[in-house]
């Protein structure tokens, strides 16, 4: 398998802000079998991890693999890198000149110049699943497979909050990417989870909570990989997920020729079940293939990164070929 990274160069690409860039280098990473050997499924990558999805490091490594859900002994697997999130080195300070839209077309521009017409599947989490919402109303044949994962094709006033106040962590506080990952991992999880995971026990070397210890932890760590500009880029591109901005959504939504195959989370506290349902619900009123499935959880939005059984349940039809 390829692990490392390969690019492919976008020239004269001008964002929905009317901000043109002359050259743009989009990093991707292939695994499984050889392009144009065998049906390409397309990994979006949520905020902060990257095109590195197999392996030992890969963080998606349970759901994707030799063997596995997604198996490479069946399928090319192709991940980008969201431009900006520094994993290829690539930084961008005017992040408010992106939306998640832009990223959407540039994906779609380096499909094309891979000769890639038609893929198997679109997949992605939380933001990455937003912007596969935005690849397929975009381009509404470019995949038999939709599957959005612990997401919306938009961000709600929630969400927006959020993201408000993990930007002003990033702008004002003395240790923004520390700071800002122990605000965000409250969002991430649910009350539930961490009672059963702490219980209000103590660190007894430290002698603070644990729960105070393991958010301190994520901070540090995090602080550790992720560059600032890169997490303001992935926050901000967060609260701009809009696939369609129309009245009448539905009617855009639905002119989506893939089978759209939604998975929400029950304890979700980012991207709530219920406004994923309401969608469901809607396209399910036209001539839409489309299907819901709900991970039931105390884990909340991080659910679609632990619970992977009942990941493997909802996606396992999907990817089993004939």
């Amino acid at each position: 398998m390829n692990k490392e990274l390969s690019y492919i160069q976008i020239n004269d690409y001008t964002t929905q802000s009317g901000f043109q860039i002359s050259t743009l280098q989009l990093s991707y990473q292939l695994f499984g079998l050889e392009l144009g050997t065998a049906p390409v499924v397309l990994v979006n990558h949520a905020l902060t991890a990257n095109s590195n999805v197999v392996g030992e490091n890969g963080w998606w490594k349970e759901v994707i693999g030799n063997g596995k859900t997604i198996d490479t002994k069946k399928f090319t697997v192709l991940a980008f890198n969201i431009p900006g999130n520094g994993y290829d080195g690539f930084l961008i300070d005017n992040y408010k000149d992106f939306v998640a839209k832009d990223i959407a077309n540039v994906f779609l521009i380096a499909l094309k110049k891979m000769s890639i017409y038609k893929l198997h599947a679109i997949i992605g989490g939380s933001l990455g699943g937003g912007i596969a919402w935005e690849m397929a109303v975009l381009d509404p044949v470019i995949a038999s497979h939709i599957i959005p994962i612990a997401s919306d094709w938009r961000s709600t006033d929630w969400l927006i909050a959020n993201c408000c106040i993990q930007e002003q962590f990033l702008l004002n506080s003395k240790y923004p990417v520390h700071d800002a990952r122990m605000h965000a991992m409250m969002c991430y999880r649910t009350p539930e989870s961490y009672k059963a995971k702490f219980n209000r026990s103590v660190h007894e070397e430290l002698k603070i909570f644990n729960i105070e210890s393991w958010l301190l932890h994520h901070g540090k760590k995090l602080q550790e990989r992720f560059q600032l500009s890169a997490y303001k880029m992935m926050n901000h591109l967060l609260r701009t997920i809009e696939a369609t901005n129309s009245e009448n959504y539905i009617d855009n939504l639905s002119k989506i020729r893939a089978q759209i195959h939604i998975v929400a989370i029950d304890s979700d506290l980012f991207f709530l079940a219920e406004e994923n349902k309401e969608t469901f619900r809607e396209l399910s009123k036209t001539s839409v293939d489309v299907s819901y499935n709900e991970i039931k959880s105390i884990h909340g939005h991080d659910a679609f990164l632990i619970e992977f059984d009942q990941l493997d349940n909802i996606l396992r039809p999907i990817f089993k070929l004939v």
